[in-house]
């Protein structure tokens, strides 16, 4: 098979994915770290406030499957692929944990997760195109900024919602793991001016999922 026939069928893999993604199938291969953790008693306004924030997280999840996704179809090595592959199933995880607490406080994603997706795949396949260091660079940049963004929403949570808490440790963990293989495996650090801008994007998505 010749490159570009490579490439076009990572592409239409990657449209059915993203298609079972926004359509809400996304399921756990590991347990949720909330799975033992006991239902805590929140009053109304306790509840609204986990219910933004987590639909924040899970927005962030949907465009984090769509950049592993985007990135996947231009890697040059199969090991850059698998570095892909490997994070977007953690990815998968959180998103789907995610989405079960949401359920739980009776709440729904965001409205414009197809927007979410899609924006955040085109930036995939932009950095995937860059060349493995380069994407691989935006892979560690991500899960930093990800990781930072996390452990804020931790200290905004109401302090009795245990089972979102622990959700959000276990993926502060899973991100930094993310950034520093990424780093290891070749991922170069990128221009202040990208880093501002994926800042810029990120703080946008917080701002309008945690309404929309």
């Amino acid at each position: 098979m010749t490159r570009q026939s490579h490439w076009r069928d990572r592409i239409i893999a990657a449209v059915d994915q993203g298609l079972r993604t926004v359509a809400g199938h996304a399921s756990a291969e590991r347990p949720s770290p909330a799975e033992h953790v006991a239902e805590p008693a929140l009053d109304a306004d306790e509840r609204a406030t986990s219910a933004a924030l987590m639909r924040v997280n899970h927005a962030g999840e949907i465009a984090a499957q769509a950049l592993y996704s985007g990135q996947a179809v231009f890697a040059r090595s199969e090991d850059t692929r698998e570095h892909m592959r490997t994070a977007g199933r953690e990815e998968q995880d959180h998103l789907a944990w995610c989405r079960s607490r949401l359920d739980e406080l009776g709440a729904r994603p965001s409205l414009l997760t197809p927007a979410w997706y899609a924006g955040a795949f085109a930036i995939g396949l932009a950095a995937g195109a860059a060349g493995d260091r380069y994407s691989l660079g935006f892979i560690a940049e991500t899960e930093r900024q990800v990781e930072a963004h996390i452990n804020d929403h931790l200290s905004r949570l109401p302090a009795r919602d245990t089972r979102s808490s622990a959700i959000l440790e276990h993926m502060a963990a899973d991100e930094a793991h993310h950034g520093t293989t990424a780093r290891v495996a070749g991922g170069v650090e990128l221009p202040t001016r990208v880093k501002a801008a994926m800042r810029l994007g990120g703080e946008i998505l917080r701002r309008v999922a945690e309404k929309v």
